[in-house]
């Protein structure tokens, strides 16, 4: 859960799980790269602001105000004709740049075109969630493995 997206923090987040070993190694590795479990890595301040925004963001006229907002720009983008992954999230919309560019090749990051353009066009910040991101090169050929997946992320301020 990122406290940025959902809690109304500054930094930070939390990771839950239900698989007691999983946790035990997750564990493990937060205390070598962030810090031990009882704060991980954050300032007493940063964790107060998460207490705080998570008792906040529970009160349901907030979280449909959150839930419809998110809705709205999946409606527009959708009324546009610019394909999403449904339902759109809570705090994000994904686009799916492999049906909305499907003359780039995922050898050519279609997913990195839609994110230049909606810097390029109107200074927005997003993310690519794809080749980019998650491609790996096959050793012998050389040639891509894409994901099965060439999507954009726009995550919606609070």
């Amino acid at each position: 859960m990122s406290a940025k997206k959902d809690a109304l923090a500054n930094i930070g987040g939390f990771l839950a799980m239900n698989d007691n070993n999983l946790a035990v190694k997750s564990r493990n590795l937060l205390i070598v790269t962030e810090g031990f479990p009882t704060y991980g890595g954050l300032a007493g301040r940063d964790l107060e602001a998460i207490a705080q925004g998570l008792d906040e963001i529970l009160d349901e006229d907030y979280l449909r105000y959150r839930i419809r907002s998110v809705e709205y720009v999946g409606d527009k983008f959708t009324s546009i004709g610019i394909p999403i992954v449904q339902p759109p999230g809570r705090h994000a919309i994904y686009i799916d740049a492999k049906q909305l560019l499907p003359h780039i090749p995922p050898h050519e990051y279609p997913g990195q075109a839609v994110v230049s353009e909606f810097f390029r066009v109107g200074g927005i910040r997003c993310v690519e969630i794809g080749s980019v991101m998650f491609g790996k090169y096959d050793s012998s050929t050389g040639e891509l493995i894409s994901p099965p997946m060439e999507l954009v992320r726009l995550a919606i301020p609070r």
